[in-house]
């Protein structure tokens, strides 16, 4: 299955708008849309989840915990952490990437930081 991909509320939407700028056929839907801004990071991962999806943020200081925690019960379609201190564009390039070069089943319970 093609991967989705979940902004996270602390997510720079110009990341979101410039992978689709990128490439229009990517499934990239923001937090507005997600309706998950005032969401714990536990119901943030659990949203993504049943919509399978895989979670884009910033959060480099508590998801990785609260997803260590969640997939102790649940699968998780993975998470992948942007630093903030990583340009817009490397960010796009990482994400369109990461969506090209691999199917959604490859990121199951895994978090990365991207760029790679």
């Amino acid at each position: 299955m093609k991967i989705r991909f979940q902004a996270d509320a602390d997510l720079n939407v110009e990341i979101v708008v410039g992978v689709l700028r990128r490439e229009p056929g990517i499934d990239f839907q923001t937090a507005v849309e997600a309706d998950i801004r005032r969401l714990t990071d536990a119901e943030v991962l659990t949203r993504a989840a049943q919509d399978q999806r895989i979670l884009v943020t910033h959060d480099r200081r508590t998801m990785p915990r609260h997803f260590a925690e969640f997939i102790r019960c649940h699968r998780s379609p993975g998470v992948c952490i942007i630093a903030q201190s990583v340009s817009i564009r490397a960010a796009i390039e990482a994400l369109v990437l990461v969506w090209s070069a691999s199917e959604s089943e490859e990121w199951c319970n895994l978090i990365i930081e991207l760029p790679l």
